[in-house]
């Protein structure tokens, strides 16, 4: 049996113009992905997040979650406008897309991530 050619298209992702590219350098930061996982399961508030996300400092943590809802990857609500302010964040449907994409990525970790 023969094999069958299939012609995948592949984007230039080292043309700065590349969509690809702009996505891959938004996601592949040492925090984002972790927070897009740790939020799956639905809305935390920031310490929740913490606690989830072991080495995450809160600096570190307000800057992601504040550049991932300037992508439109998460949400922001506040729960208690009086001080102490209450927050929570949540992903938006365009965050939920990467749901599949983070999975394959885990399965792929878990079948040859050792080697």
């Amino acid at each position: 049996m023969g094999r069958v050619a299939v012609d995948l298209v592949v984007p230039d992702v080292l043309e700065e113009s590349c969509a690809t590219r702009q996505a891959l350098e938004r996601l592949a930061t040492k925090w984002r992905v972790l927070l897009i996982y740790s939020l799956l399961p639905g809305p935390q508030r920031p310490a929740g997040l913490r606690r989830r996300v072991p080495g995450i400092t809160q600096k570190m943590l307000t800057e992601t979650l504040r550049g991932m809802a300037d992508d439109g990857l998460v949400a922001r609500r506040v729960l208690k406008a009086d001080p102490p302010q209450h927050v929570e964040y949540e992903l938006t449907p365009l965050g939920r897309t990467l749901e599949q994409p983070l999975a394959a990525i885990c399965g792929w970790a878990r079948d040859y991530g050792s080697r």
